[in-house]
């Protein structure tokens, strides 16, 4: 039986998580969060500069993050909810039924994401996938009020680090493991797995995916159909 992970933006949601987080910003935010989120894109361009996108995208994220300062726990779960109900028309079906096959012959799914991890249990929930998360979390103090931090963001080599302390946990040793992905930043665990899976990749990843002979998994979207490149 073999270990299975999957990513979020961009392959078992097609669309991207911090466009729909920033629309749900526009209905439910006041001037405060505003600040908040502004003085983290002023940082996160500075950063960007220096350090390239991907940090510019990281800095953003943390910024965002801290508008829920103070919130409960059932609050964080109505604002994601809302984000999922957002998203629903850019959800990969036919992925998610790749992911029940898997379940089906025995298989551990895992999502494994840089995405929040409440936006990932909506998900599941929505979409009624009993699966693993591993992904970055919000962090709450004692009362369980949220502090508008966030743990390590799961992402390019924190992947495949995640993904050996989750083997060596289970006990389950040497195993077969699977990677559904779509993006460079998932590169490091493309190579670590036994079967990399490229999932709608853009034309540099598919050129990345050719080079390396990874298969391609691509969805039409609203045809309902998938092949294999």
């Amino acid at each position: 039986m073999a270990i299975v992970t999957v990513d979020f933006d961009g392959t078992l949601y097609q669309g991207n998580s911090f466009k729909i987080m920033f629309q749900m910003g526009k209905k439910n935010f006041g001037v405060k969060e505003w600040i908040v989120v502004f003085t983290g894109i002023a940082k996160a361009l500075a950063v960007g500069v220096v350090r390239g996108k991907a940090a510019l995208r990281l800095q953003f994220f943390r910024a965002f993050a801290k508008t829920f300062n103070g919130k409960t726990k059932e609050e964080l779960d109505v604002f994601f909810q809302q984000l999922v109900n957002i998203g629903k028309k850019d959800f990969n079906h036919d992925l998610i039924h790749k992911l029940r096959e898997h379940q089906e012959k025995g298989d551990t799914v895992i999502i494994l994401s840089g995405a929040l991890q409440p936006f990932l249990e909506a998900f599941t929930k929505e979409v009624q996938l009993d699966v693993h998360v591993i992904s970055t979390e919000l962090q709450l103090n004692e009362q369980g009020l949220c502090t508008g931090d966030v743990g390590e963001i799961i992402n390019g080599e924190e992947k495949v680090r995640k993904v050996q302390e989750w083997v060596k946990r289970s006990g389950r040793g040497s195993t077969e493991i699977w990677a559904y992905a779509d993006s460079e930043s998932d590169i490091p665990l493309f190579h670590y797995v036994k079967y990399p899976i490229v999932v709608n990749p853009d034309s540099d990843m598919k050129k990345i995916a050719h080079k390396n002979k990874w298969p391609i998994f691509a969805a039409e979207k609203n045809r309902g159909s998938t092949h294999f490149i």
